[in-house]
């Protein structure tokens, strides 16, 4: 599928070298995209919080070069990824229409996150997002006439194609993908800002993520999604996300919390119950994840607190919790949730803007 939107015409001359660097967030989705069809089509749509502190900063170094092909080195932490490079190829096969400059130079990634590695923090999403903005800004030094707007949403074009919910970490801080009806300028190619009235109950929200188990996925994205293909409650759930999503609408505007957490905790058990209700089935959630959601129940029934949780494909815990209410429920996570994690180990953060450049 050829996007004509986004193939640039030709350039008038090419840079020799340089580089450019820009930091982008990962995201936590409140409805969950999960399972999608050809070209990085999601088959619902979805809508996350974009986060602050938890970002990839990536610099790409560019020389011109005369062989044919693609030609990069990938580096993490100052250390070379070999491993990284099939899913850089392949991401640069499906972007290479829009972005026809890429065979004619040397790149040099050199990567880093602000959160643990193999953490359960989406880091593909923070990460082919830092590349795809890295590229569509060395197009605009290409092409001058690139506006913002274009800019933002080439980069959540371009981002989608590497990691799906990668186009949901350029701009911030409520992000829609995937057409939904009632959801205007929705689109299954790109990430837009959420469009319609958000209550100030969710303007300062926060984001502890419990570091249950660090270890790497026991399923990739990928598998997961192509377990959907068949899947004998695959339209069920896609309806029931359709369904959220416009709950969510009336949530947001309203301000209602109770029913924020309703929606929020029911589509983090989903993701999981689709996951174990598949062929091959997985149980991603460890002994420690159902505490700390035992103990979160308990505890939003004792005080009356604002506090939930989600979960990506995997076992740490996501808890979500206003800014007003910061400090007891920080004191609740620290005295009877920490002691469930790793080492003990989790990170505090909050809702971000999206993408910004480094300034090097």
């Amino acid at each position: 599928m050829i996007v004509p939107e986004f193939i640039p015409k030709p350039y008038k001359s090419l840079l020799d070298s340089g580089y450019v660097a820009y930091s982008s967030p990962s995201n936590i989705a409140l409805v969950k995209y999960w399972g999608k069809k050809e070209h990085q089509i999601p088959a619902n749509p979805s809508i996350s919080f974009t986060l602050n502190k938890c970002k990839t900063l990536t610099t790409l170094k560019f020389e011109k070069k005369t062989s044919k092909g693609f030609s990069f080195k990938v580096f993490l932490e100052g250390v070379l990824q070999k491993d990284f490079k099939p899913k850089i190829e392949q991401f640069f096969k499906r972007i290479e229409a829009y972005m026809p400059f890429l065979s004619l130079y040397h790149f040099t990634i050199e990567t880093s996150n602000t959160f643990p590695h193999s953490s359960g923090i989406a880091s593909s999403a923070s990460g082919m997002s830092a590349l795809a903005l890295c590229l569509v800004h060395l197009e605009q030094r290409l092409n001058p006439e690139i506006t913002k707007a274009f800019f933002n949403k080439k980069a959540s074009f371009l981002a989608r194609l590497g990691s799906g919910s990668a186009c949901r970490s350029i701009e911030g801080t409520l992000i829609v993908w995937g057409t939904h009806a009632n959801i205007a300028g929705s689109s299954d190619l790109v990430g837009i800002k959420y469009p319609y009235e958000v209550h100030t109950n969710f303007n300062k929200f926060c984001d502890t993520i419990l570091l249950v188990d660090k270890g790497g996925k026991q399923v990739s994205s990928t598998v997961g999604h192509d377990l959907m293909h068949g899947h004998p409650f695959a339209e069920e759930r896609f309806a029931q996300a359709n369904t959220n999503m416009d709950a969510l609408i009336e949530v947001l505007k309203t301000g209602d919390l109770a029913a924020f957490i309703s929606i929020v905790e029911r589509e983090a058990l989903t993701l999981h119950a689709m996951m174990m209700s598949s062929d091959p089935y997985f149980i991603l959630m460890k002994s420690n994840t159902l505490e700390i959601i035992n103990k979160i129940w308990a505890f939003r029934k004792k005080t009356g607190l604002n506090i939930c949780f989600t979960l990506d494909a995997g076992a740490n815990v996501h808890v979500l919790y206003p800014q007003n209410e910061a400090n007891e429920i920080r004191d609740f996570i620290k005295t009877s949730l920490v002691m469930h994690c790793q080492n003990e180990q989790f990170i505090e953060d909050t809702l971000g803007e999206g993408a910004q450049p480094i300034k090097i």
